[in-house]
This record gives C-alpha cells, structure tokens and sequence, in this order.
C-alpha cells in the first residue's frame, strides 16, 4: 500500500514466458562424458566358469559389507562376500553413536533435535532427513550390537578430543572400541578392530568370504538384479548369484579421477591419498549400479579431507601458507582447514601450510585445551576427561616430526623462515603482526576468539608442517530407508541393496565432524536395515 492507503496495482505475470524455459533443455547433464558412464558389453556366458550361490551375495569386504553379512548371518541366512583385496580394508580409529551407556555414565547428553539441525545445515540441506533420524535412532543400537558381536573381549571408550568452538562444536559421542587387559581373540585396533570381530561373525557361522575376486557387472533377469560377476585371482570369471538379495558394499569413488571429476572435483586438489590401500576405492559398486539405472546424487558430493599428510598435529596456533602469509581463524575444525590450505597458492608437489609457534607450546595448549581441541590437537584416542598433561604423547610426537623434518625448529624467526622456504621479511611481519593482535587481545584481521591467541617471541621457534589428504568421498546411489537401491523413477530396484559409502543421502557439501567417526556406525546401520528387510523382519 501507499501513503494514501491506496492498493498498488501489479501487472500479472504471463505464465507461458516460463513455457519450455528449463536448464538443460538438451538433457547435457545425462549425456556421457566419461568412459565408465558407458556400460560394458556383457560378459560372455562361455567364460564363465561356475556359478556360487547364497541367499545373499555381497560385493566388497569393508565394515559395511562385513557387517551385512555378519547380520545376515545371524538372520540365519547363507552369505557369500567377494572383495578385490587381500586383507581386511579399514582406516580410522573412531565410531560414532547419539548415546550409549557409557555417555550416560558420565552424564553426558545429545540434543537430537539440535544434532539434527546441525547436520543439515553443516551439509546444505543436501541430506535425506529420513536417512538422518534412521541414523540418529538407530545408531546406538548398532554399535552396542558390534560391542556384543565381540563377546566381552572389548569394551566401548568415550572419544574426548571434540573441538569445542562455538561455531562449530563437535558432540561428544565420538567413541572407540579398546580390547579388555587379558584379551587373545583379537589382534587389532580401530577400524580393523571392528571389521575383525565382523569377518569372524561370518566366517565362524559357516559363510564364506572369497578374496582377490573383482566384481564386474551386475545381471537381471524379469527386472530383478539377481547375481554378479567376478573376476577371481586366477583370471577366470564366476557369477554370485543372490537368492534373495545382492548388497553392493564397494566403498567410495576417492581412487577414481574420471569418477570424481564428475561426481567431487574438489576431490582432485589433493596431493595424496589417505584411504587404505590408496587408491583401492574406485567406484566399482556405483559404476554397476549406474550401468543398470540406478539413482545417483547429484553432484558435488561431499569430501572428507584429514589433515594427515606430514603430520598430525596442527593445534590453533598461527596458520602461515608459503607465502609466509596468514590466510585464516585457526581457531577452526579440520575440514575447514583442509578446504583453506587448497585454496592458497601452491606449486610443484604442496599441498601444506605450517603452525608457528614457540617454546611455550605445551603449557598454551594446556591452557585453551577445554575452549578448543579437536583432532589433530589432541591425542586420536584422547578419553574423555582426560587431562592434557606430560603423558599424553604429543610432545614425543613432535620430536618426531622434527627427526623426519616435517616440524622445523630455529632460534630466530629469520632461520625459521629460511628452513620453511618461505619468504623472510614477509613471514617475520606476519609473525610481528600476529604478536601485535595478541597484545591488543583482539583479531582484528581473522576475527579469532581473544582467549586462543597466543605469543610467539620466547625461542625456539616450531614451524609445523600440516597438509590435507583425501580420506572418503561421501554420495552415491539413490537408496530408501530399508537400503533398496532407487531407479531413475525412484522406484526400488528389486534384489538390489546399497549399504555404506555407495549409498548416497547422508551428507552434503562437507563430510559434517560434528560427530567423529559417523561413517563406521552409519555402515552399520544400513548394514542392519538392509540385512531385516531381506530376512522379513
């Protein structure tokens, strides 16, 4: 209205403008750019040497795989598993849960409701709410279930190294597994730790797991996905075939140029590869599901980059590139720091930046520790309340970096700068400048909380050398909440199931650490979900 109350009038708009106006009116995004994007022709039925045949075949051998299997298992029903490796495939220490009884032990909650809004806002509402609150009730129940699976031997510990921002605050439900003092049954740690109490659920129930055996295509037959093929050790080819079911369990695309230009460019900027093995991961299960019409996200796919490469450290100290420049707030979570360092300017192999800091580092950490921490400032298997003292292993830690030269040490910040290769007078200003703003108690350039800024003028002098590696690439095919994999109409395609990092609909843009380790217990979760919906329970 006007000032005289008067209705202003709008001329209506003529809806037949929009008529045929759409993005791609030439269909580019279906087009094929890649080589993969064109299926294979199929495998000739006379080079196929037997058939093996289970209830449920399973295509890949991680902790989402081991996990189907290990549910099926003791669903009662026969499995067989082919993975292309040699050995057990894991990394990472950590596995995730909303509550368990050792958070409430120690009177520790999660806001469900708040984790929620976070985790969609941290992955730009590109998430699948319904997989969401899949996750967020289920979560518990599935890690307390592999706890059981292990027989006592193991027992669940609270991770404490959650960085603590207010911006960004990571939750305190990030946990990991430890064998009991006397233990024998079970030899390793971390990541391999669960697969290894998984693969013996399988193995000890009469199931088989079939290694150095590479999947290929998946076949149907009357519209059902119904086997696989393989390619074993010794060259020759083999159908699965599933009576009930086929889960494709293949990790992430990480080790697949082709496939992350399309799917994760980003993904394309770092120098090395953290997956274990490197480069294992190629997107053998999404490109099968593709190739018989399989709903894939929409790119870009989100990243998990850990900030591993030279060392694995990086605390909150001030954050040079190889200009000798300040180009941050330190005061941050990894994958923010990870995403900074790619945007600076490298050349030839880097791919890093460095910490500066000074003599006086234990004791600044020791005092900022409850406002900050987070991996890659305290300990991997930092428990909670423990406190940052002398027996926490980082001080041994960075002794070693320097015997590796990967942390340079010098009595002055002109040597300092000569062994980091970086311009002298320029980082000596950065540093004067940094020192300024601590005396003046406010960051007046990045805007770091007062209380986590630190001096840097009693020698010697660290410069920490940090960089990010690729760890996971998080998308993948289109599945509903029972992990039935989605056509193009977004219709189940029958006897096809997709748990782990080939199903798509939990993260968005960044791999959200507000809760370390979601990966691991998110594949159980789908694991158990798509195990009861074969089983028909």
């Amino acid at each position: 209205m006007d000032s005289n109350n008067t209705t202003i009038e709008f001329e209506p708009v003529d809806r037949s403008l929009f008529a045929g106006a759409v993005n791609d009116p030439d269909g580019v995004k279906a087009k094929p750019r890649y080589a993969w994007e064109t299926p294979p022709p199929p495998i000739p039925e006379e080079k196929i040497v037997e058939t093996l045949e289970a209830d449920v075949v399973i295509i890949g051998a991680g902790i989402a795989g081991l996990a189907a299997g290990a549910r099926c298992t003791e669903l009662g029903l026969s499995v067989i598993i082919a993975d292309k490796f040699t050995g057990l495939v894991a990394h990472g220490a950590h596995i995730a849960c909303l509550d368990s009884p050792v958070m409430r032990s120690l009177g520790v909650r999660v806001d469900k409701q708040e984790f929620a809004r976070r985790w969609m806002h941290t992955c730009g509402s590109r998430v699948n709410e319904d997989l969401l609150w899949l996750y967020i009730n289920k979560s518990e129940e599935a890690v307390q279930w592999l706890v059981d699976l292990a027989g006592g031997e193991v027992e669940l510990r609270l991770y404490g190294g959650q960085y603590k921002g207010p911006e960004f605050t990571e939750y305190a439900a990030t946990h990991y597994l430890r064998l009991k003092p006397g233990s024998k049954k079970y030899k390793n740690f971390g990541a391999f730790l669960m697969c290894e109490i998984l693969q013996g659920v399988v193995l000890e129930g009469g199931n088989r797991i079939i290694r150095r055996t590479r999947a290929e295509q998946l076949e149907r037959r009357d519209g059902r996905v119904t086997s696989f093929i393989a390619k074993g050790e010794d060259g020759l080819y083999r159908r699965f075939k599933g009576n009930k079911a086929v889960i494709l369990a293949t990790g992430d695309i990480g080790g697949d140029p082709e496939m992350l230009a399309k799917y994760c460019p980003l993904a394309l900027k770092p120098k090395k590869n953290g997956y274990f093995p490197a480069g294992l991961n190629t997107g053998d299960g999404h490109k099968m599901a593709y190739w018989i019409g399989a709903q894939m996200e929409d790119a870009s796919w989100a990243l998990s980059l850990h900030l591993i490469s030279y060392a694995m450290y990086s605390f909150f100290f001030l954050h040079v590139n190889r200009l000798g420049k300040r180009f941050m707030n330190e005061d941050t979570w990894s994958q923010a720091k990870a995403i900074r360092i790619l945007m600076q300017p490298q050349w030839g192999d880097g791919d890093w930046a460095f910490s500066v800091f000074d003599s006086k580092w234990f004791e600044d950490i020791g005092e900022r520790i409850h406002l900050s921490g987070g991996q890659f400032c305290e300990p991997l298997l930092a428990e909670y309340g423990q406190p940052w003292d002398e027996n926490n292993g980082v001080r041994e830690a960075i002794d070693s970096y320097i015997k590796k030269g990967a942390c340079h040490v010098a009595d002055t910040l002109e040597e300092l700068a000569v062994k980091m290769d970086v311009p002298v007078d320029t980082f000596v200003k950065t540093v004067e400048r940094y020192n300024e703003l601590y005396r003046l108690g406010v960051d007046l350039d990045y805007g770091k909380r007062s209380e986590m800024l630190t001096s840097i003028d009693k020698p010697p002098y660290y410069a920490l050398k940090f960089g990010p590696a690729i760890l996971n690439v998080f998308g993948g095919a289109v599945t509903d909440t029972k992990m039935r994999v989605l056509d193009r109409d977004f219709n189940p395609i029958p006897g096809l199931y997709a748990v782990g990092n080939v199903a798509g609909g939990l993260h968005g843009v960044d791999y959200p650490l507000l809760l370390n380790g979601n990966s691991h217990s998110r594949a159980l979760v789908w694991a158990r979900e798509a195990a009861a919906d074969i089983a028909g329970i």
